[in-house]
């Protein structure tokens, strides 16, 4: 049991609970609703394979960003280490490579080759950036950030394009291609820029261990006021952004999305603005991080509105 637990704490096991939420959520309460009796045979089977990749993807890249990050770990995070632990080094990079090489079957499990062998083409890419990431990326200036970020964004790009051909994502073959595209991309947009400021404030949360080890993050090169400065630009970008959409949305009379959004998302962004500029220690940095995080995780659960007003 302890070795079951250390290997679900070492994949990130409420980390991958919420791809899949997410995920769960952009192919019932946005594809099915839109697409009505117009899905595919199959679809559902293919559906539950390309999950199962992004899992698979997902956890090795957790597990190989821990076996190169033993020496910083044992500074930030001493009490929550897994690998060289609990579960050996050996042990690690083998389910790295099997979770890996399980992912990319899935997908070619997932999706018509034929037709759609850049989905194959980008999973593979997203198992060598995780590694990249894990190896370089992170410790050099914005590049792993925007990684990262833009790794989480596929999470649901990828449901996206697994429904509809690239000719149709950007010709626009029908109103209903031109809806799905709007609102898989207001939400991989979502999910880019919250990562990105989550990101920064894992930085600083971190900055003990990566002065130590050379790592050259934000922090670290900039100073942590910058930092704040860079994370504050984003949440004004994001908080535009919903805003915006709140406006949108409001011609339509959707009451109950529209105060959703704003008790549940705007409110604690605008939470995490203020507490911002006060946070000074590692503790500070971790209680924006959950808080964030919080608010990725309200911010998907959003589309559940769409079940009931597309």
């Amino acid at each position: 049991m302890r070795l079951i637990a250390a290997f679900f704490k070492m994949v990130r096991l409420p980390n991958l609970f919420f791809i899949a939420l997410a995920q769960a959520l952009l192919q019932v309460c946005i594809y099915h609703t839109l697409y009505k009796d117009a899905i595919p045979p199959g679809d559902t089977r293919h559906f539950i394979f390309l999950v199962l990749a992004s899992l698979f993807i997902a956890a090795a890249g957790y597990i190989i960003n821990d076996y190169f990050d033993i020496n910083i770990d044992e500074v930030n995070k001493p009490g929550r280490m897994v690998v060289d632990k609990i579960i050996s080094r050996r042990w690690a990079i083998a389910w790295h490579f099997m979770l890996s090489i399980s992912g990319v079957i899935l997908t070619f499990l997932a999706v018509p080759f034929l037709e759609k062998w850049y989905l194959v083409a980008a999973n593979i890419c997203c198992v060598a950036l995780l590694w990249f990431y894990s190896t370089s990326f992170k410790r050099r200036l914005l590049i792993g950030n925007i990684v990262i970020s833009l790794l989480t964004a596929w999470t649901i790009l990828v449901i996206f394009f697994s429904k509809v051909s690239l000719a149709d994502a950007f010709g626009m073959g029908s109103d209903t291609h031109y809806k799905f595209f709007r609102i898989a991309f207001l939400y991989a947009g979502f999910a880019f820029i919250t990562s990105l400021v989550r990101e920064a404030i894992k930085d600083m949360e971190d900055l003990p261990g990566d002065v130590r080890y050379g790592c050259r993050t934000m922090p670290v090169v900039w100073g942590v006021h910058a930092t704040k400065v860079y994370v504050a630009v984003w949440l004004i970008v994001l908080l535009a952004m919903l805003v915006l959409v709140q406006v949108y949305v409001l011609q339509f009379r959707w009451w109950l999305p529209v105060a959703y959004s704003f008790i549940l998302i705007i409110l604690p962004l605008l939470y995490i603005f203020y507490k911002l500029f006060k946070a000074t220690t590692v503790r500070h940095f971790h209680e924006l991080s959950t808080w964030i995080k919080g608010v990725m995780l309200t911010g998907m659960l959003s589309m559940i509105f769409f079940y009931f007003h597309l």
